[in-house]
């Protein structure tokens, strides 16, 4: 994990933990425990009144008042819940000496685990974490989430371990028995739990048992997602749901990983990308490999930049799709033209300046750059150019020989909607020096026309980091 931590949970059950302080933040900490049914001891100077009506009820065990070095030698796990830094740093080092689990609240830097913020709906837990940067934003999360997550699904998921061995036995295959129990998970048997009809949905989950059987579907299907410009919250609500009931998953290049990690943890993942005249997989090959693995019977999803439609060659994969028969879906993305001109602050129409925009791409089929130039060369108008840093320059030439004048505004945007946004502003005569001075990579996008002129006052996406240069 980026972060540097593994989400794990860890058994407490009768495993003997300590937690060295006695105020209301070790109460906090041993109530969490209690709960995780550990055996909770103390060692404080004092106890808060909470901690005290949990020893008389039993709860917990008091140790002593003093903390010595050979308190922590029969704990499975240690809590220092104490005000006293050098102690909280002593307490670290000792459990770490020892291969003990250590939290010290409030110190990320001495924990070896961090006590993160739960939703109970047992046997169904979700804990969130920030790494111990903000257990307060964690909070928040949780109290959102809290809402969305009803304590129904705890008695979903206890009626589906009791008949977890049974559909093991039944469904030896893995992806069989995964089809099988999400088809439970979004049936009847699910809406008869969550309405309160308990007996009524065990007794459909048994006929349900009886009457299904192993059956793969005798063909998958395939659904292409416009993953917009890089910024994963700009997904649809559609493109997540297949992304997490994918078998397959291919990408490319222009898909960042922060995107691709939103797919299901089990699917498999393989990488189609390409780049100029650099192709891993051809476009047939592409478009082959789907058909194959949809006519295996998987459900497969391939992410592509932007929208699968605006020059992302969607049309040719499902040409094929249609003609081998295999089902599909198109889900369209944010084209890089509208994220990417929005995060920079430049509207691509505008009744002071442009009354209509033309999206072009900067290189044909064959590498060529054979455009209408005389269409593109016209007042009010915006130009929108991918995959046109090659020719860029190239580009600003012909615009100027065709008529547009030296000083018309243009910008190239590099990774826009992303945090390493970088964004130029010159004209055309200016702004090829400029993409060659500063080393401009893709994927990019070139805006030109007189809205350009409006990025400094619209500039809202970081502002201060990504300055215009």
């Amino acid at each position: 994990m980026r972060n540097g931590h593994l989400p794990i949970f860890i058994k407490t059950h009768g495993q003997p933990c300590l937690v060295i302080g006695g105020g209301d933040v070790a109460l906090r900490k041993i109530r969490t425990l209690l709960k995780a049914q550990a055996n909770v001891s103390v060692v404080a100077p004092q106890l808060c009144e909470g901690l005290r009506e949990l020893v008389v009820q039993d709860k917990i065990q008091y140790l002593q008042e003093s903390f010595t070095d050979d308190d922590i030698s029969d704990f499975r796990l240690v809590i220092a819940a104490t005000n006293d830094e050098e102690l909280n740093k002593r307490i670290s080092r000792l459990a770490q000496a020892r291969n003990i689990p250590v939290n010290v609240v409030d110190n990320p830097e001495l924990c070896t685990f961090i006590m993160p913020s739960v939703i109970d709906r047992a046997p169904v837990q979700i804990a969130i974490s920030t790494g111990g940067h903000s257990p307060v934003l964690a909070r928040l999360l949780r109290a959102r989430l809290e809402t969305l997550i009803p304590s129904s699904y705890g008695r979903l998921a206890k009626l589906m371990g009791e008949f977890r061995e049974k559909a093991r036995q039944k469904f030896p295959d893995f992806h069989d028995r995964r089809h099988f129990w999400e088809s439970i998970l979004q049936g009847p048997v699910a809406e008869m739990l969550f309405s309160g009809q308990e007996q009524a949905a065990r007794k459909q989950l048994e006929e349900t048992f009886q009457r299904e059987t192993a059956r793969k579907p005798t063909i998958g299907d395939v659904a292409l997602i416009g993953c917009g410009p890089g910024d994963p919250d700009l997904l649809t609500f559609r493109a997540l749901r297949l992304m997490q009931q994918a078998d397959v998953i291919l990408y490319d290049r222009l898909i960042p990983e922060r995107i691709i990690d939103l797919a299901r943890k089990d699917a498999e993942r393989i990488y189609v990308g390409k780049k100029r005249s650099q192709h891993t997989l051809p476009q047939e090959g592409i478009n082959e490999l789907m058909v194959r693995l949809a006519k295996e019977g998987k459900r497969v999803v391939r992410l592509k930049g932007g929208d699968p439609f605006i020059f992302g060659r969607g049309g040719e994969e499902i040409e094929t799709l249609a003609a081998q028969g295999v089902p599909f879906q198109v889900v369209p993305g944010i084209t890089a033209a509208s994220g990417c001109a929005s995060y920079a602050g430049i509207p691509l129409t505008h009744r002071n300046y442009a009354q209509s925009c033309i999206f072009i791409t900067g290189h044909l089929k064959d590498g060529s750059i054979d455009l209408d130039w005389e269409a593109l060369a016209r007042e009010n108008q915006t130009i929108v150019i991918y995959m046109g840093l090659l020719g860029l320059r190239m580009i600003c030439e012909q615009l100027i020989a065709h008529g547009l004048r030296h000083s018309m505004p243009a910008a190239l945007i590099e990774r826009g909607t992303t945090s390493e946004q970088k964004i130029l502003i010159g004209n055309l005569e200016t702004l090829p020096d400029l993409a060659e001075k500063r080393k401009i990579t893709p994927p990019t996008l070139i805006i030109i026309g007189e809205v350009v002129t409006l990025h400094q006052k619209l500039n809202w996406f970081h502002p201060d980091q990504n300055k215009s240069i």
